[in-house]
C-alpha cells in the first residue's frame, strides 16, 4: 500500500515471532502486571514506554516481554479498566508534538519550504485522525488548533 503523503510504496518490516504463551521463565501473576502498568500511567507514561519499561525492567525483577500473552490484554486495555487511560490518543499526540516543533522551526526559518510542507502534510494527518477519533475517544466538540496542541502537549 502506498504511504499517505508519498508516492512510494512502504518498505516491509520485521514481525514479531507467533507466540501461544509467555515464555517459562517470565512467570509473574497477572494481576501484579496490571498494578504495575496502572503505576506507571498515574506516573504519566505513555502506553508505548510502560510496554518498553515492563520490557527493560519487568516486575519484581522479571522481564515482561509482551503483556498481551501474560494478561490476555493489551496495555491500552488495562488502562481503560482502571479509568488509567491518557485524554488523547498516543498517535494523536505524537502527531501534535510533531506540528509544535515543525511550526517553531517555520516560525525562525521562513524560506524552509520543506518544513513547510511536513507541516502541512502533518496537520493534514491530524485533521483525519480526529475525525476518526471524534465521539468515542474524543469529544464531538474537539477541534484542532496550534495552542490547543500546545497546552495539551
Amino acid at each position: 500500500m502506498a504511504r499517505m503523503h508519498s508516492r512510494r510504496r512502504g518498505s516491509s518490516g520485521s514481525d514479531k515471532p507467533a507466540a501461544d504463551d509467555p515464555p517459562e521463565w517470565s512467570d509473574v501473576d497477572a494481576d501484579a502486571i496490571e498494578e504495575r502498568v496502572v503505576e506507571l500511567a498515574e506516573e504519566g507514561h505513555s502506553p508505548s514506554e510502560i510496554g518498553l519499561k515492563l520490557r527493560d525492567e519487568g516486575v519484581q525483577g522479571t522481564p515482561i516481554p509482551d503483556v498481551t500473552l501474560a494478561t490476555d490484554k493489551k496495555v491500552t486495555e488495562i488502562l481503560d479498566e482502571h479509568d488509567a487511560d491518557p485524554d488523547i490518543p498516543e498517535d494523536l499526540r505524537n502527531l501534535m508534538a510533531k506540528a509544535v516543533r515543525l511550526r517553531d522551526h517555520v516560525q525562525e526559518n521562513q524560506t524552509d519550504h520543506q518544513n513547510k510542507r511536513a507541516l502541512q502534510n502533518t496537520e493534514s494527518k491530524i485533521r483525519r485522525l480526529i475525525n476518526y477519533y471524534r465521539g468515542d475517544e474524543l469529544d464531538e466538540d474537539f477541534s484542532y488548533s496550534v495552542d490547543e496542541a500546545r497546552d495539551l502537549i
